[in-house]
């Protein structure tokens, strides 16, 4: 039986990953203690609650193929966020979901894939490049350039599945920080700076974005600079989502609303919809 939309399913959390050198991220693994976990799809979220404190949005950090057990990297930012942070393994945990649209993925497949991503924001490209990446979906899309910054170095996350995509057939990996330490021998700059420096092969490309929204503002120029349509960019909006499923009102874009309509647009659909790009 499909679980109840308001009700959310319980989950043990059977893992927790401290992610950066600042210890305020962490991964957890989820497993359901009752049904099983519901299929979505990347670029899709959900609801995580830490049961009498409250629920919060994140996109899924894990790919559709893990079906054991689902995982979301989690930020410590407000009151909902220090809660989780304190609980460990075997606490049990709230999940609605998923909800919201997923990548289009049909709209990829015969295409380059130019992956845009910066901070912790970089969980939802994380699902779709882990999905991507698997036998049976690797076929259907061509070469995958992945733009990644942060901060300092060791703000990144999934650092060691960063290396093993490094050395992946067809697959270009780019990572920039805005402050370098003794040990970092890469490119020291914003993620937009980046992309236009190494100006990837757009000829027969789409552009999925995902991470801080002045992140986004300043890649836009740069991707149409290299001729890729607004309808060939594939913005994620889930930093602006609250409820979840479109009664706060507080995602709102013009008539729609992310957590329901999207939270996946194109940059020709979001300028239909607002000014922000």
């Amino acid at each position: 039986m499909d679980q109840p939309l308001f009700v959310p399913q319980r989950m043990e959390i059977v893992s927790v990953t401290d992610e950066v050198d600042s210890h305020d991220i962490l991964t957890f693994e989820l497993r359901p203690l009752d049904g099983e976990i519901a299929p979505y799809l990347p670029g899709q979220f959900a609801e995580l609650s830490v049961f009498g404190v409250g629920e919060a949005t994140f996109g899924y950090a894990s790919s559709p193929h893990e079906t054991e057990t689902v995982r979301f990297s989690v930020k410590r930012m407000g009151a909902l966020t220090q809660e989780l942070h304190r609980l460990g393994v075997g606490a049990t945990v709230g999940l609605r979901g998923p909800l919201g649209n997923p990548f289009d993925l049909a709209r990829f497949e015969g295409r380059d894939l130019i992956v845009v991503g910066g901070g912790y924001a970089f969980t939802t490209l994380r699902s779709l490049i882990a999905y991507l990446l698997t036998d049976a979906q690797r076929p259907k899309v061509g070469h995958i350039s992945l733009f990644y910054g942060v901060r300092s170095p060791g703000l990144f996350l999934y650092k060691e599945e960063l290396a093993r995509w490094e050395k992946a057939e067809n697959f270009s990996l780019h990572l920039t920080v805005d402050a370098a330490d003794e040990n970092w021998k890469g490119p020291v700059m914003v993620v937009p700076a980046l992309v236009e420096k190494v100006a990837p092969d757009t000829r027969n490309a789409v552009a999925v974005i995902c991470g801080p929204p002045p992140m986004i503002k300043y890649t836009l120029p740069v991707l149409e600079k290299l001729d890729l349509k607004p309808e060939e960019v594939f913005i994620s909006m889930e930093m602006k989502m609250k409820c979840g499923v479109g009664l706060c009102g507080r995602c709102n874009l013009g008539p729609k609303f992310v957590c329901k309509d999207g939270p996946i647009f194109t940059l020709k659909e979001l300028r239909e919809l607002t000014d922000v790009y």
